[in-house]
């Protein structure tokens, strides 16, 4: 399908990973619109790969929204913004009408899908990671969980993951993966993850490259051991910048055109889905 005419607004510039994902929308040759939300006391433009955006704080954001609508006819809203603003973007693009992919974690999944199924003709990606590689790593440990039940009963487990200091809310990655392990057997509390936002812990402890600890990275560890202490599992999944995850949400948004455009039935779609499809860059 031609992606000629499809634009994207990306809310949470200037933002990193909101940049790094709208800097991909110029690469792959789509639209990057010229207006996008932002948080209070930002500044009121920003300009991306040659492309001026003007930036709505949050008592403009639904006006912002419908001026896109009407001047984008094709249009998927990326949302990287912050995890209390979340839901109520997801609100607003409900009630404008508008498809988009929220990559922003920590918000409320079962309200943000209790507000499209009050929109119809309103698509979206919901995924806690955008990163495809990833993503085929949570979908393989859910097919062991599914497949296996039970399997670690009685196993111990620890949990650590690093991500910058900006990052507010726990990995929902890290979150995902210990769904899937509580269904092998063991018995985590979310509350549990240790989250690292030190920079020398990060380095020391993690061993997060110096250059990635405050421009962006996201390393994950999942220690398991029996009960006696004699096995031991370890797995990991380390990422060093935010381009893969771009590349993710890029390849979300064309996924949810093509869908939109089929007028397909089925409203909220995961990274799963999109990895299933084959329909990623």
């Amino acid at each position: 399908m031609l992606h000629d005419d499809l634009a994207v607004m990306v809310n949470g510039v200037p933002g990193k990973m909101a940049t790094a994902a709208a800097e991909e929308v110029v690469h792959r040759g789509l639209i990057l619109a010229d207006e996008a939300l932002t948080g209070p006391d930002m500044r009121d433009k920003i300009e991306i790969n040659g492309v001026q955006i003007r930036l709505s704080p949050p008592e403009e954001h639904f006006a912002c929204l419908q001026r896109c609508r009407e001047k984008y006819p094709r249009l998927i809203v990326v949302d990287y913004t912050h995890p209390s603003a979340a839901n109520p973007n997801v609100r607003n693009y409900a009630s404008a009408g508008l498809s988009f992919v929220i990559g922003t974690t920590g918000g409320d999944v079962s309200a943000m899908k209790d507000a499209i199924a009050g929109a119809p003709g309103v698509y979206a990606v919901i995924a806690p990671n955008m990163g495809k590689q990833i993503v085929a790593f949570q979908a393989m440990m859910d097919m062991m969980a599914t497949e296996f039940p039970g399997a670690f009963a009685g196993y111990k487990m620890v949990v650590k993951e690093s991500h910058q200091a900006t990052k507010a809310d726990t990995s929902g990655t890290a979150k995902s993966v210990v769904a899937s392990f509580n269904k092998l057997g063991l018995n985590f509390q979310v509350d549990e993850i240790e989250k690292v936002r030190d920079e020398e812990r990060s380095v020391n402890e993690m061993h997060v490259p110096q250059e990635h600890v405050k421009s962006g990275h996201a390393f994950h560890t999942y220690h398991v051991t029996s009960p006696d202490g004699s096995v031991n599992f370890e797995f990991q999944h380390n990422v060093c910048g935010r381009l893969v995850y771009a590349a993710g949400t890029v390849d979300a948004v064309q996924f949810l055109d093509a869908q939109r455009q089929k007028g397909e039935e089925k409203q909220v779609f995961s990274m799963i889905d999109i990895l299933r499809s084959g329909e990623m860059s």
